[in-house]
């Protein structure tokens, strides 16, 4: 048990959060006065945690050493987030940020479609959204120079783009910092014709 009761009790607890990027908000609010003013394309976000210990850490080990048992504990604490089964019952696909061929073959794994198979079994598809270049880390860029490196770095598979059109899609990642790299995916999803996306991640950088 990587994970104990207590930790879920303490560090996992569910907090009042924009339902448009998930940050936490006051009590009572629904939306951030950023997403008033400038929605983001997806049209929902829900996180599970903040990206704050211990997650941080357990993500490093996921990610960054070669720990793909993560994956299940995880996902678990995802699935147990409110609106997060509503929103993989409600879609036509889950579909997992992609990693560019480069850093798949360094990592050897894509931690997002981990979660994805673990949160959605059958409805996960990696062969729709296409990753076509990889970027330079995004960790300590700020969130213009982030958009830049990501326009074009993501496309669909031309023989599988049109079965979107109209389509409920989750989309799946494990961190949201600024929103850049689910804002391009988004992107891409919308102009194939995705009707409604949610985006779903276990961690967001607090405000």
């Amino acid at each position: 048990q990587r994970v104990c009761n207590a930790c879920v009790a303490r560090f996992a607890q569910p907090v009042a959060r924009c339902r448009r990027c998930a940050l936490q908000v006051p009590a009572g609010e629904t939306e951030c006065g950023a997403c008033i003013l400038q929605p983001p394309i997806f049209d929902a976000c829900v996180a599970a945690v903040d990206y704050a210990y211990p997650w941080v850490d357990a993500l490093a080990d996921f990610k960054f050493r070669a720990d793909p048992g993560w994956a299940g504990t995880l996902a678990t604490l995802m699935r147990s987030t409110p609106w997060v089964e509503p929103a993989m019952e409600a879609a036509d696909r889950v579909l997992p940020v992609p990693l560019s061929v480069q850093r798949l073959g360094e990592r050897g794994f894509n931690q997002s479609a981990l979660l994805a198979r673990r949160l959605a079994g059958a409805k996960v598809d990696t062969g729709t959204l296409l990753r076509l270049h990889a970027t330079e880390a995004q960790s300590s860029l700020p969130r213009a120079q982030r958009l830049r490196n990501l326009q074009g770095a993501f496309a669909m598979e031309p023989g599988r783009a049109a079965a979107l059109r109209g389509q409920r899609v989750v989309l799946v990642d494990d961190v949201m910092t600024t929103g850049a790299t689910l804002h391009a995916a988004a992107l891409a999803l919308r102009e194939a014709g995705a009707a409604h996306i949610t985006a779903v991640v276990l961690a967001r950088t607090p405000r």
